[in-house]
């Protein structure tokens, strides 16, 4: 066998060959990643890939040869490689290397984990514990060995156990503080790119997610992951099966892997598998979605492998599409047609998106999404939120451009409880913060923009909404352009994405958000800057300390009443946002001692939604979430 990582020289220029066309799962495929030497440093100089290769006999050794795709420019596009043994050569893009085997991984990545106390990581499973499909080896995997199988080494850092400082903690870790922990505490976390990542064994999240890849909003990204504990652990057959492919997932979007009904949306497109991509037998598709027979039909059939198309990223992937802290997750936010309503539409659902009439010119751009059913009952799941990714927008620029709407954070939802649309329940709503994601702000130039949106229904069916119209209106004087300056700041539009944030990272975009509300507190985006300042104020915030301990920050209720009451006067943020802010004012109240002044923050959000003329269906539902709401602050206190 002579499939394998090779490293050759030929003087400045230095090259890594991998080599795929026998052994485990062959591709057939020959790549390289060249880099340039100067001295003491190593800089890169882009890949190569032959997607056909040729291997033939020659003497004792053999020879491959192909035509090569490169990520630079070189009229020499023929490869050929000779390989005797352990050495060999190869002729690439008009240079030739000098080969020696470097061993029979394709790529090396360090995995460094830690976990919080009360915690315990996942270690292995065997995969003949429970049934699965004919012809799948039982054998013993652990997160390493599952990587192993598809040619990448991964080298695991000694475990770190994170204890907590403090007490009355609710271990219960939000984005914010997610994206905090791993700037200040992966020891390996860089500005460049490198293959190393950050993997945070956690309690539970906000959301009640399984896992997350949360590191989508810098210059460097895919650096950091998480997965939550209280919501896959076990100790029987079936729980360590779910963690190992939770575990293997989240790590798995760290490489750029997409999901599998998304990889039509990557950067060049990339096709989508059987039934739109929920017919995948791989670790980056849902088990619950799995298409024909969800969680049954997958586990019974899934060989605990990566597919074929994934497997060539994995290993012939050009290098700053792979490496940690290189392109984008999905590459970047390039140019995509706007979705298209289907020729055929027999989902029964609608998906509609609506706004506000106009937006200030550095305004929050907030959309509200309406899923609803078009005539016979109907269950669907009810992920409509686009930070799940089971819903995608685009947003066409007064310029024309359009983009892909990609939020900050991406939660990965292993579980999709059924919703049903009736006569009772005609419809669900969602809020979406869409100005800012990881590619910075979408709405950047006043003038009009068309948003559409498309859900992934339960059954793969893809719904797509009428054009939605956003108006951005220009600053008329002074004071409008200095508020749009202020809110405008790559920070801020973090700290909308996160509904606030302790993190030094993002001082300068505090800074910002109190000048708008010290010196600009009348002007009507003021409010927006409240709202942040008021959530992150009336919550504990946790942090992972230079000696690797949990501290939490305790709430300021007395900021956070101040700013949320004052959110709630203007009442001028969207209603499920309001919703949202009255809630948390109401727990505000009660943790500060006063449930009289808690519940009639309740009842004063059913007035008001009522004053608004909201239709009975859901005013019924805001009346049971306000008793709900006071319930559950009543037993707290």
């Amino acid at each position: 066998m002579i499939s394998g990582l090779y490293q050759g020289r030929d003087g400045d220029s230095r090259l890594e060959l991998r080599v795929d066309v026998d052994g485990a799962r062959p591709t057939g495929r020959v790549s390289g990643d060249l880099f340039s030497v100067a001295g003491a440093t190593t800089s890169y100089a882009g890949s190569f890939v032959v997607n056909a290769a040729s291997a033939t006999a020659e003497g004792a050794g053999t020879k491959i040869t192909g035509r090569g795709a490169f990520s630079f420019d070189t009229p020499a596009k023929d490869v050929t490689v000779t390989i005797s043994g352990t050495v060999g050569t190869a002729r690439i893009a008009g240079q030739t290397y000098e080969l020696t085997f470097s061993g029979r991984h394709f790529r090396t990545v360090l995995l460094e984990q830690d976990s919080v106390a009360g915690t315990r990581p996942f270690e292995k499973y065997g995969t003949g514990t429970l049934p699965g499909p004919a012809g799948s080896p039982a054998r013993e995997l652990s997160v390493a060995a599952a990587y192993d199988e598809a040619g990448i080494r991964l080298t695991v850092n000694p475990p770190g156990v994170i204890p907590v400082d403090g007490s009355g903690a609710d271990l219960a870790w939000d984005d914010a503080e997610l994206h905090h922990a791993m700037t200040q505490q992966f020891s390996a976390f860089g500005e460049a790119p490198a293959w190393r990542v950050w993997l945070l064994v956690a309690s539970r999240h906000v959301g009640g997610y399984r896992g997350i890849m949360f590191d989508y909003d810098d210059a460097h990204q895919r650096q950091g992951s998480a997965v939550f504990y209280d919501a896959i652990k076990g100790d029987t057959p079936q729980a360590q099966r779910a963690q190992l492919r939770t575990y293997v997932h989240e790590l798995g979007h760290a490489f750029n892997l997409l999901h599998s009904w998304q990889k039509n949306l990557a950067t060049p497109p990339q096709p989508l598998g059987p039934n739109g991509g929920f017919g995948d037998l791989s670790w980056m598709n849902y088990v619950q979605n799995y298409q024909p027979g969800g969680e049954q039909g997958y586990w019974a059939a899934f060989p605990f492998q990566f597919t074929d198309s994934e497997l060539v990223h994995l290993r012939h992937g050009f290098y700053r599409e792979v490496a940690m802290g290189a392109n984008a997750f999905g590459t970047g936010a390039a140019d995509i047609a706007p979705f298209e309503q289907p020729i055929v539409d027999r989902s029964g659902l609608l998906l509609e998106l609506r706004a506000k009439e106009s937006f200030g010119f550095g305004e929050p751009v907030v959309v509200e999404l309406k899923l609803s059913t078009t005539g016979e009952p109907r269950t669907t799941h009810g992920h409509l939120h686009p930070d799940t990714e089971f819903t995608q927008i685009t947003i066409t620029q007064p310029t024309g451009r359009t983009v892909l709407y990609r939020p900050m954070m991406r939660h990965c939802v292993d579980a999709s409880p059924d919703i049903r649309l009736d006569s009772g329940n005609p419809a669900m709503y969602r809020s979406a913060y869409i100005g800012h994601g990881r590619d910075g702000h979408y709405f950047q130039q006043p003038g009009e923009y068309q948003v559409r949106g498309q859900y992934i229904a339960a059954d793969g069916s893809r719904i797509v909404s009428p054009a939605c119209l956003v108006r951005v209106r220009y600053p008329v004087g002074a004071d409008d352009h200095r508020v749009a300056e202020l809110m405008l700041g790559d920070e801020q539009g973090k700290l909308f994405s996160l509904l606030g944030s302790d993190s030094p990272t993002l001082s300068s975009g505090n800074r910002a958000l109190d000048e708008v509300i010290g010196r600009y507190g009348g002007h009507p985006l003021a409010v927006y800057a409240r709202m942040v300042k008021g959530l992150n104020a009336e919550r504990e915030f946790k942090a992972i300390t230079a000696d690797k301990q949990v501290e939490v920050r305790p709430p300021d209720l007395k900021q956070g009443i101040e700013h949320l009451t004052a959110v709630a006067r203007d009442a001028s943020v969207d209603n499920i946002t309001l919703n949202m802010v009255m809630r948390r004012l109401a727990r505000a109240e009660a943790r500060q001692g006063d449930l009289e002044r808690a519940n009639a923050v309740m009842d004063k959000m059913v007035a008001l939604f009522q004053s608004k003329g909201v239709n009975q269906i859901v005013m019924g539902q805001i009346r049971r979430q306000a008793e709900l709401t006071k319930a559950a602050l009543g037993a707290e206190a």
